[in-house]
């Protein structure tokens, strides 16, 4: 009898039955989508604002402060604290290693031009290749990690190219004021040596960059006497947004409990990426680059808010939708009801018949609006993030959920009308 009842109120009033699946199948598109896009976009947040820089720096722990930058050698000469490059592989054997997605070293010492002037020179990797203990093959250097720069003659330098080895980029401004174009052959004294090379390319990057020249690290080692070492590397990760706990270890680790340290320590913040970049590599000290690591935790944290006011204003709209046309559906069906009353049919078997009809709508409206949602989230996916939005498994029971409460919400007010009817004065027509 029941099934009867649901079957007959389906067909005779398809229409209203549609609409009220399409209502719900829109909110449930909606909060689908926003959810996939929401739990998956931190990575892909994170991947777009790598283009524009690293968001780790690594330095040697005795030039954390400016007195221990200088050691004096021999003969009273100071002597400039190091890292050593062929300790870089190990920034790969952390236990986030997967989430470092880009690094490179630098090397900055003072050359002099032809015309007598001082310049400064970074040496550093361009598109190194790296075949690391672990199998993965990457591929690292400023080419990547400096993304914005715009070559405004020649090109970026090949590593691959064994011309590269003599070979360097200049910057616009630097360029402009020595008369220098791509092609060029300059020559540059350092502090151990004087070395004539080719300018490959002239870029503009739009900052101090502009007044310096970029040379492969095996070059400026070569000129600064320092073979084998570094000043710094700049390492570009995927983290996660600090919260109280990544706070709190980045003033003291050890001050943590044994649970909050593993917690800590297994998440991807900042502050336990650059802990276990400093295990990794000996004299090493790691900071955070607080403005790209605060404007990352702070985007990312303004997008997924955003998308949950999203959902919840589209859920909203749905309630209020199927609110209207579930009143409305009872208000055509009042004589039947109030026969159903008149002949001693109970409040809550009425409700539990008009509930039961709405919840295996609202089961063929969130069916639908699920694989709509999670097409119209591939759809956000590839034409923002140029990727594909991983379905999130733990989506399915949210969304489920919430349709569930939405319908249920928006049905309370035909829910009153029906408790409130009465039967004489819908069958004498006073209703």
């Amino acid at each position: 009898m029941l099934f009867k009842m649901i079957r007959g109120v389906l067909f005779h009033q398809r229409g209203k039955m549609l609409l009220i699946a399409f209502t719900i199948a829109l909110g449930a598109s909606l909060a689908t989508a926003m959810l996939n896009v929401m739990w998956d976009v931190g990575d892909k947040v994170n991947q777009e604002l790598k283009t524009y820089g690293a968001n780790i720096t690594v330095k040697p722990r005795d030039s954390s402060l400016l007195s221990d930058i200088y050691d004096v050698g021999e003969g009273g000469k100071l002597r400039v604290a190091y890292l050593n490059e062929e300790d870089l592989p190990k920034l790969k054997t952390i236990f986030w290693a997967f989430n470092i997605v880009d690094f490179t070293p630098f090397l900055e010492t003072d050359v002099t031009l032809p015309d007598g002037t001082d310049a400064r020179i970074a040496g550093t990797w361009f598109n190194h290749h790296l075949s690391l203990p672990t199998g993965e093959e990457l591929d690292a250097g400023v080419e990547s990690m400096r993304s914005w720069w715009d070559i405004t003659q020649g090109a970026w330098l090949d590593e691959s190219d064994p011309a590269a080895a003599s070979s360097v980029m200049a910057g616009t401004t630097l360029a402009e004021t020595e008369g220098w174009k791509a092609g060029d052959q300059i020559s540059l004294r350092g502090p151990a040596k004087e070395m004539t090379v080719t300018i490959a390319g002239i870029f503009d990057a739009g900052g101090e960059e502009d007044m310096q020249i970029f040379a492969p690290l095996d070059l400026v080692q070569e000129l600064a006497d320092a073979e084998g070492k570094v000043d710094r590397i700049e390492v570009s990760a995927l983290t996660t947004p600090d919260n109280e706990l990544a706070l709190r270890a980045a003033r003291n680790p050890s001050a943590l409990s044994s649970r909050d340290y593993e917690t800590w320590y297994c998440t991807a913040y900042v502050s336990a990426i650059c802990y276990q970049i400093q295990e990794a590599i000996p004299n090493a000290s790691a900071s955070a680059v607080r403005q790209v690591a605060e404007s990352e935790g702070a985007i990312l944290d303004k997008t997924q808010l955003l998308m949950i006011l999203i959902t919840a204003l589209s859920l909203i709209g749905a309630a209020l939708g199927i609110s209207n046309l579930v009143t409305a559906s009872v208000m055509e069906r009042s004589k039947e009801i109030g026969l159903l009353k008149a002949i001693g049919a109970r409040d809550h078997s009425i409700t539990i018949v008009i509930m039961i009809e709405i919840l295996v709508t609202a089961l063929i409206g969130g069916v639908a609006g699920y694989c709509l949602g999670f097409g119209f989230a591939q759809l956000i996916g590839r034409s923002v993030f140029g990727s594909a939005i991983e379905m999130k498994v733990k989506v399915i029971p949210i969304v489920a959920a919430l349709i569930a409460l939405v319908t249920l919400a928006g049905s309370l007010p035909a829910i009153r009308m029906v408790l409130r009817l009465r039967p004489a004065e819908v069958l004498h027509g006073g209703q």
